[in-house]
């Protein structure tokens, strides 16, 4: 496993580990109970570590 792909199991574990440490409805983020702002929060971070790793492994071959 390349070491850029490491970043893939940030998302894994915010979002399986630490959700029994955030399962509250208080406070309010955004309007929204914390624990749906959390995962809603990973979502949008999910989504950037992936553009992140996909630059890092395909953006080497596109300058070759």
């Amino acid at each position: 496993m390349k070491k850029a792909q490491w970043l893939l199991v940030i998302p894994f574990i915010g979002m399986a580990f630490c959700l029994p440490w955030v399962n509250r409805i208080e406070p309010y983020v955004l309007g929204l109970p914390f624990i749906l702002f959390w995962i809603v929060l990973w979502m949008v971070l999910s989504s950037a570590i992936l553009y992140i790793v996909y630059r890092i492994e395909y953006g080497k071959e596109e300058k070759q």
